[in-house]
C-alpha cells in the first residue's frame, strides 16, 4: 500500500479563478500518470486575501453541489487523479472554509469544514463536521486546515495515532518571528508516527510574510519527498506509506 502525494503551491491570485484553474489543469495533466493525490493550499482557487487586505470570501460561497466541485471533479476524472480542492462553501445562511476530496474517478469522497477559522476570517463560521479520517490507496488520512494546527491535537489526537499521513492544507502568515511550521509539523509528526503533507499558499498579491514552503514531513519530523518546478507552480512529492512510510516519489 502507498500513495504518491503532491502538495501542490498555487500561487496566491484573489478573484481570479480561471487563471487559477488553468494553471492547476496544466501542472495536473503534466504529472497526471505519476501524482495520485494532489493537496490544494488553503482558498488557493479563490485567493485567501484581496490586494487592499480583505478577507472576507463569503462572496465566493457556493453549495457543495456548485460549479467549483463540478470542475474539480471532471479534472481528476480527466487527469486519473485524486484532488484536495479548498471550497468556499455556502449551506443556508452560513459560509464554512472548507476541503473536499475527489477520488481519481471524480468521486466526492469526502469533505471538511475548517473547525477553527482565523481571528479575521469572520465571514466563515466553525466547522461543525468533526475531523474526518479518510481512506485512500489503503491508507488512512487525517486532515486539518491553517490555524486548525494549534488545536489539532486536541480534536483528533486519538484519531491521529491510527493515521498514516495529516494532509493541511494553509494559507500560512507569521508575525515577523519567524516560520514555524518545521517545528510545530515536525513535532506533530513525531509524536504520531505519521507524514504531513503541508499545501501552502504560493507568493503573490499581495505579498504575505508565510507564503511559499510547502512540505511533507517524514514521521522522523525532518522533510522528505522531492521539489519540483512546472511552469510557475512548485510542488512537493513523495510516496507515502502506511505509518511511518514517507520516501522521495
Amino acid at each position: 500500500m502507498s500513495l504518491r502525494v503532491a502538495a501542490v503551491e498555487l500561487p496566491h491570485r484573489y478573484d481570479a479563478a480561471d487563471a487559477q484553474w488553468s494553471a492547476l489543469a496544466g501542472w495536473m495533466r503534466a504529472r497526471a500518470h505519476e501524482v495520485e493525490l494532489a493537496v490544494l493550499p488553503e482558498a488557493a482557487l479563490t485567493g485567501y486575501i484581496s490586494p487592499v487586505g480583505r478577507c472576507d470570501l463569503s462572496p465566493f460561497a457556493e453549495p457543495l453541489d456548485g460549479p467549483t466541485v463540478d470542475r474539480a471533479r471532471a479534472l481528476a476524472e480527466a487527469c486519473g487523479m485524486a484532488l484536495v480542492c479548498p471550497l468556499i462553501e455556502r449551506e443556508g445562511a452560513r459560509c464554512y472554509n472548507a476541503s473536499v476530496l475527489i477520488d481519481a474517478k471524480g468521486v466526492v469522497r469526502g469533505r471538511y469544514r475548517k473547525r477553527h477559522p482565523w481571528y479575521p476570517e469572520a465571514w466563515a463560521a466553525p466547522g461543525d463536521l468533526g475531523s474526518p479520517v479518510w481512506s485512500l490507496g489503503g491508507l488512512r488520512l487525517g486532515i486539518a486546515v491553517c490555524f486548525d494546527l494549534h488545536f489539532v491535537e486536541e480534536d483528533q489526537g486519538a484519531a491521529l495515532g491510527a493515521c498514516d499521513g495529516l494532509l493541511f492544507p494553509s494559507a500560512w502568515v507569521e508575525d515577523g518571528r519567524g516560520d514555524s511550521r518545521g517545528p510545530r509539523l515536525g513535532g506533530l509528526a513525531k509524536r504520531y508516527g505519521l507524514a504531513v503533507v503541508n499545501a501552502n499558499w504560493g507568493r503573490g498579491v499581495p505579498r504575505v510574510p508565510g507564503q511559499g514552503g510547502s512540505r511533507i514531513v517524514g514521521p522522523a519530523g525532518a522533510p522528505c519527498g522531492v521539489s519540483r518546478v512546472d511552469a510557475e507552480i512548485r510542488s512537493v512529492e513523495a510516496l507515502l506509506g502506511p505509518r511511518s512510510g514517507c520516501v522521495s516519489a
